[in-house]
C-alpha cells in the first residue's frame, strides 16, 4: 500500500518542513488545504510547485471546494480559482465536499452542480474527488448517492470518489467502490464509549490498535478488491496536532497498519 499525508496532520508546520517530513517517512504524495492551513491563500502556485519538485513530492489534491453541491456563479468562480491554482502548481485533483449544515440537497441539485463543475475542471485537466460526509447533518452521506449523481452528470471521466474511512463508518454504508475511488483518507477514533452520533472531526486521530472505525478491515477490503491508490492520513484531532514529535507518531502509525495487514495476509 502507498501512504500519503494530508497537511491537516500537522497544520502548524510550514509547507517546506511538511514536505521534508513526508520524504523522511518515505511518503512521496501529499495533500494541501485551503482552510487549515490555507496554503492556497499564502503561497504562489509556482512557488509551491517548485518546492514540491525540489523534494520529489507529488501533490495529490487541494482540500477542498465546499459546498460543491449547491451550484451558483460564485461557486463556479471559486472552483475556477482553485482549479487554476491546482493546474499551475501541478496538482491533479480538487476534493469536493457537500453541504454539511443539516439542510437537504436534492439529487437534481447534486447533478446540476456536477454538470456545471465538469467543464471548469476538465478545461484545466483537474479531477474532482467527491467526498460524501457521513455526519447525520450532511446533505450527501453515502457513496451510492454520489455515484448516481456522477453517473447522471456524465460519468467518471472528470470525477472519482474519495473514500474516507471515518465517514464510511459514520454513514453505515457497507458497500465499497474501489474502482470508482481515486483517493482514501484514513484516521482513527479510539474512544469506545463515544456514541456514533456524537463522533466529530475533533475525535479523528492517528491509527493504532484502539481504533473503533474498522480502518484495517476497510483498507484490507479496498486493496483486495482492486484499489491501488494512496491512503492519506487525515487526523483532525487537536490531540494529534499537539503531539511533540508528530513524525515519530506517524512512523508508528504506518508501522501499525503495515503489521496489521501483514498479519492478515499470513
Amino acid at each position: 500500500m502507498r501512504f500519503a499525508l494530508n497537511h491537516i496532520t500537522a497544520p502548524a508546520m510550514p509547507v517546506a518542513e511538511f514536505f521534508a517530513m513526508a520524504t523522511r517517512l518515505g511518503i512521496r504524495e501529499v495533500e494541501i488545504r485551503n482552510d487549515l492551513p490555507d496554503v492556497v491563500g499564502r503561497i504562489a502556485a509556482r512557488d509551491l510547485h517548485a518546492m514540491a519538485e525540489d523534494r520529489g513530492i507529488a501533490i495529490l489534491s487541494i482540500n477542498a471546494l465546499y459546498p460543491f453541491n449547491l451550484w451558483s456563479p460564485e461557486l463556479g468562480e471559486r472552483a475556477a480559482r482553485l482549479a487554476d491554482y491546482a493546474a499551475e502548481a501541478g496538482i491533479g485533483a480538487l476534493v469536493m465536499c457537500p453541504l454539511n449544515e443539516d439542510r437537504a440537497v436534492s439529487h437534481s441539485q447534486n447533478v446540476e452542480a456536477l454538470d456545471n463543475l465538469r467543464p471548469i475542471l476538465a478545461a484545466r485537466g483537474i479531477r474532482g474527488l467527491v467526498e460524501p460526509l457521513g455526519f447525520p447533518r450532511s446533505s450527501l452521506r453515502r457513496k451510492d448517492e454520489a455515484i448516481a449523481a456522477i453517473t447522471e452528470a456524465g460519468g467518471f471521466g472528470a470525477f472519482a470518489l474519495l473514500h474516507d474511512t471515518f465517514h464510511h463508518h459514520l454513514s453505515d454504508e457497507a458497500v465499497l467502490y474501489p474502482h470508482r475511488t481515486g483517493l482514501v483518507h484514513i484516521s482513527g477514533v479510539i474512544d469506545p464509549d463515544l456514541p456514533l452520533a456524537k463522533i466529530e472531526d475533533e475525535h479523528r486521530q492517528l491509527l493504532d490498535g484502539r481504533d473503533i472505525l474498522g480502518n484495517i478491515d476497510q483498507i484490507r477490503a479496498l486493496l483486495a478488491d482492486g484499489y491501488d491508490g494512496p491512503f492519506s492520513f487525515e487526523p483532525f484531532s487537536p490531540l494529534t496536532h499537539a503531539i511533540p514529535n508528530i513524525e515519530a507518531a506517524l512512523r508508528a502509525s504506518m508501522g501499525y497498519v503495515q503489521r496489521a495487514l501483514a498479519r492478515d495476509a499470513s
